[in-house]
């Protein structure tokens, strides 16, 4: 790759081992634990970088070995991967190892800190949670004894060798020149897919451009399909190599089967060998068609319309209690049950009652761990329902783990399913996270997310990421992994989810102002803002694509040279006809889509024409018109929901692409290309969309469901479309809806007047006209061209740097900085702030909010600003914390106001909306007041765990808020923020971690 800052080199390291005769077949599958191990080994290289070591003892960079004495050794034999990237490792270079959750990848991470230990330097261990740096800690000080522990709300031996901590806590360090850096040799960041985290993935992006370029990395990630391009940047960004150790070998194999609900047995639709038997899925979607004939289907179009019927969570109760009876008693447990809800989680693990999986010596183990873990607490905490109800389900071998639980009692159920006490465990997808806690089998509930927007089917990343937790190495021959499927679900959606590949990673890279502040105050000024965009991976990856882009539009630029111009002139204004036509008559449309005026010709059967922005979907039919609520207009599932909101819905019979309105997706238009093959499916359209209506209509059947009776519909509008070449006759809005509005009139004749030119241009008759089409062709490559050369010059740089602008504006608007940029006394306590949204809480330390509210209610507004669960019932506060929420409101309201002046895309009512969560203001504040946790309990209906979670930031929040107040001289502040913090620090709220 010349003329690039990297060269890469590649290797691929494999262990293969000679055919072997038939055997039976468990032992074939261990077998297989020897055959192609394959890892992927490449490296980054800068330019003219040349290695000094010795290539006995460390190989080469393309091929590293490493033979001399080891800082670890380990009681099993180290897999290629690990080989590979130990070697590496002794080369004092940066590596990154992308491999599957229970491949090993721990392994590599506890060499790097053995070196460290070896060397005399010191190691940073980063997480991208606190509970997972806690679980972290806990490993580590059983393998090394000097490790410390930093997250935001516990810090154990800050001077160990080994410190564990979260990203954050690194960032801070780095902004704030922390000296322990300067005795650090390695970091190492687990987990570095979190990158791509729309909050949070800035923080790593930081972190990584602020090291020095002395200490080395190790980047421990999920499978990942652009490992080399991450590395690239490194290397591009610290000037050294970067090694890349890729593997995808799972030493226990997976075989997927799925289960359909309501339907009974499982077919196996992946092997261990990632064989897919399309044979068995062919006779899984037989059981819906029976199912269906069953059961008399009666949801005609409720796929088409998004409006998919919700019987599935009934059902699946039974379903779940079936197939977790069949897996004991076919001795696959422990298992995991995974499921997207919270609620659900509990439910099912609820409606096991009849189930026991534990023997009584077994039952006596756990009451024993229970009572030790719950000692910790004081009286009255111990006898909360949370607590009570729990120990009967562990029991007997049945347990929950999501984000609501108490954090005691998650960590116990984590504790329980290491030691094989938990033999069925109801797990969110957080579960999947960090820490290997492998089961034999892992069971789906449903394969669709609610992700904020839509639901949708879980993404091969995910799927890879969850159903790795099956097979536990050297226990298990194969992992078994259970999918319930509750719908007729199209193979490839199954097949790319199965076997689809990871997803690479994208960087989420954004200028927030707590790192503007910071950049701006640092005193040795090597650092910039400007530094810190030009070295993002954002701006890595865009560079990347432009030699791609350039290729694009030189191969373009020959095409336009070589189509033929004869006419342009005379296309050109035939061109320009049509584009004034559809110009009046889209304004015509949307006076005439009126539901006063359109809705008596909306009849059954009328053919209408729709358009949706750029995509023309033809002419379809009308079936129904509907009239929703207009709140529910906002929210509904349709494919075609306009974002201007209609209180009327017109079911219109489309043209769809073949397949793509099938399990619930959205459909899309059939390209109108001869021979073009599609299907018809009855999509709800909004008014708004409707782009034309025409004097005719067809006869439709009574009964759209056969897909017969739709086709012939398709059949009938392509036969009028023949009989009618220069387009179907519209409604005349005067003459046949009756409108006879003096401008409208008008609008209507001039469409006519131009229609009529059009119709009589010389170009009309020759539609095929070889020369109309090249000039189309022509003017699509020119627009083409346009675009990607405006790609090329708007740089992402260019866009950032003016961000970067307007958001400076914004901070000396509000007194952060002067007007030479030079940060003044309110920027210096943003500094401190990288909880809560420091622009606005400084407004409030500054504007006096805070001076007027004894520390109880101080609590009780910095509330507000820790992201969390919404509450779903209404809030309704009392009097000495409704006025502090108004004046919050306001400042939220003037900061959004002069961040729009300031030409920053900031919708003022959403960003109000968004920086203020006074859900748990009431709870915060009765706790601050010395009310107990069961009373606040009774007070929302926000999981527990979510309210401790919450009360632990805010802890950490008020005590960067004590740190800003010392730092501008504010002691009165200073000491509320610190008497708001005491009065939260006590009882279950901050009962201390099991791990620790």
């Amino acid at each position: 790759m010349d003329g690039s800052p990297t060269s890469l080199k590649r290797k691929q390291t494999e262990v293969n081992s000679e055919a072997k005769p038939e055997i039976p077949v468990e032992e074939s599958v261990r077998k297989r634990q020897n055959i192609a191990r394959t890892c992927v080994h490449e490296v980054a290289v800068p330019t003219g970088y040349a290695s000094n070591k010795d290539e006995l003892i460390h190989g080469t960079l393309s091929d590293p070995i490493y033979n001399g004495e080891r800082a670890k050794t380990y009681p099993f034999k180290l897999d290629p991967f690990q080989e590979v990237s130990v070697a590496c490792l002794e080369r004092n270079e940066s590596i990154l190892v992308s491999a599957h959750t229970s491949a090993g990848k721990t392994a590599v991470a506890e060499y790097a800190i053995a070196m460290a230990f070896r060397d005399k330097q010191r190691v940073i261990y980063t997480s991208p949670l606190k509970a997972l740096s806690n679980q972290k800690y806990r490993e580590l000080s059983q393998e090394f004894s000097d490790v410390g522990l930093m997250t935001g709300d516990v810090t154990l031996s800050p001077n160990a060798s080994c410190l564990v901590m979260t990203t954050e806590i690194l960032r801070g360090m780095l902004y704030r020149g922390s000296e322990v850096l300067k005795e650090v040799a390695w970091v190492i960041f687990d987990e570095i897919h979190y990158m791509k985290d729309r909050e949070r993935g800035v923080v790593w992006e930081e972190s990584i451009i602020f090291l020095p370029p002395a200490i080395k990395m190790v980047f421990l990630s999920a499978t990942m399909s652009n490992a080399t391009e991450f590395a690239e940047w490194i290397c591009n960004l610290h000037k050294q190599p970067c090694h890349v150790v890729y593997t995808d070998f799972r030493p226990t194999p997976l075989q997927h089967y799925v289960f359909p609900m309501g339907g009974s047995g499982l077919y196996l639709v992946v092997d261990e060998n990632e064989q897919f038997k399309e044979d068995n899925f062919l006779k899984l979607q037989d059981t819906f068609t029976k199912q269906n004939l069953a059961q008399g289907n009666k949801s005609g179009n409720a796929k088409a319309s998004g409006r998919i019927a919700k019987g599935g969570a009934a059902s699946g109760g039974s379903d779940i209690y079936k197939i977790v009876k069949m897996i004991m008693e076919r001795k696959f447990q422990p298992v995991i049950i995974f499921s997207f809800s919270r609620r659900e989680c509990e439910q099912h693990a609820m409606s096991m009652s009849k189930l026991d999986f534990n023997t009584e010596e077994e039952k006596d183990v756990v009451e024993q761990v229970f009572k030790n873990a719950i000692l910790c607490l004081n009286d009255e905490d111990r006898h909360l329902p949370a607590i009570e109800l729990m120990l009967p389900l562990l029991q007997r071998g049945i347990a929950v783990h999501h984000s609501g639980l108490l954090p005691i009692i998650k960590e116990l159920v984590e504790l329980l399913f290491q030691e094989g006490l938990v033999k069925a465990l109801f797990a969110t997808e957080t579960f999947a996270t960090g820490l290997n806690m492998p089961a034999k089998t892992v069971v789906f509930t449903s394969v669709k997310k609610w992700d904020g927007d839509s639901h949708r089917y879980i993404g091969s990343g995910e799927y890879i990421q969850m159903s790795g937790r099956a097979g536990r190495r050297g226990k298990d021959a194969r992992g078994i992994c259970i999918i319930m499927i509750d719908e007729k679900m199209e193979m490839n959606t199954l097949k790319d989810m199965v076997l689809g590949k990871p997803a690479p990673l994208v960087s989420t890279f954004r200028l927030s102002y707590y790192s503007i502040l910071n950049l701006m105050s640092r005193a040795e000024g090597q650092f910039n803002a400007e530094h810190v965009i030009r070295n993002s991976f954002h701006q890595f990856q865009y560079e990347k694509a432009l030699p791609d882009i350039g290729k694009k539009v030189s191969q373009l630029e020959e095409e336009a040279a070589m189509l033929d111009a004869s006419g342009e002139a005379e296309v050109a204004e035939y061109d320009k006809l049509k584009l004034e036509i559809a110009q009046h008559e889209k304004q015509m449309m949307s006076a005439i889509t009126r539901p006063e005026r359109v809705l008596s010709f909306l009849v059954p059967g009328r053919l209408v024409k729709v358009r949706e922005g750029g995509t023309d979907w033809g002419w379809g039919v009308v079936v129904n018109v509907v009239k929703i609520p207009s709140a529910a207009s906002g929210s509904l599932p349709a494919a075609l929901a306009s974002s201007r909101g209609s209180s009327y819905i017109v079911d219109t019979l489309l043209h769809c692409s073949l397949g793509s309105s099938e399990n619930g997706s959205r459909p899309k238009p059939c390209p109108p290309h001869p021979g073009e093959k599609g299907e018809m499916h009855v999509v709800p359209v909004q008014l708004p969309l409707i782009s034309g209506l025409s004097k005719l209509r067809l006869s439709i059947p009574a009964d759209l469901r056969p897909t017969e009776a739709r086709q012939s519909i398709l059949l009938a509008v392509q036969e009028l479309e023949k009989r009618y070449p220069q387009g179907l006759p519209k409604l005349n809005p005067v003459k046949d809806m009756g409108i006879e509005d003096p401008e409208f009139v008008e609008l209507a004749n001039k469409i006519e007047e131009l229609e009529h030119k059009l119709v009589s241009h010389p170009l009309h008759k020759s539609q095929d006209d070889h020369q109309i089409r090249n000039f189309q062709r022509k003017a699509e490559v020119n627009h083409e061209i346009q675009q990607l050369k405006s790609k090329m010059r708007d740089s992402q740089l260019q866009k950032f740097r003016d961000e970067l602008k307007n958001r400076s504006r914004v901070l000396r608007r509000l007194g952060h900085i002067d007007g030479d940029g030079v940060v003044q006394l309110k920027g210096r306590a943003a500094c401190l702030i990288d909880t809560g949204d420091e622009l606005l809480v400084t407004e409030l330390m500054f504007n006096g909010t805070f001076n007027d509210l004894d520390h109880h209610q101080v609590a009780a507004l910095a509330s507000c600003f820790i992201p969390g669960d919404r509450s779903t019932e209404q809030i309704q506060l009392r009097a000495e914390l409704a006025k502090p929420l108004q004046q919050l409101r306001e400042s939220a309201k003037r900061i959004a106001e002069i961040q729009r002046e300031c030409k920053l895309e900031v919708n003022v009512d959403e960003y109000v909306e968004a920086s203020i969560r006074p859900y748990l203001m009431d709870v915060i504040y009765c706790w601050s007041k010395g009310s107990s946790f069961a009373e606040v309990i009774q007070m929302t209906d926000i999981f527990e765990g979510s309210i401790i979670r919450l009360a632990r930031r805010l802890d950490e929040f008020l005590n960067q808020l004590k740190a800003a107040a010392h730092a501008v001289g504010e002691v009165d502040l200073e000491n509320k923020f610190a008497a708001a913090s005491e009065s939260l620090r006590r009882g279950i709220m901050f009962a201390n971690s099991l791990y620790l």
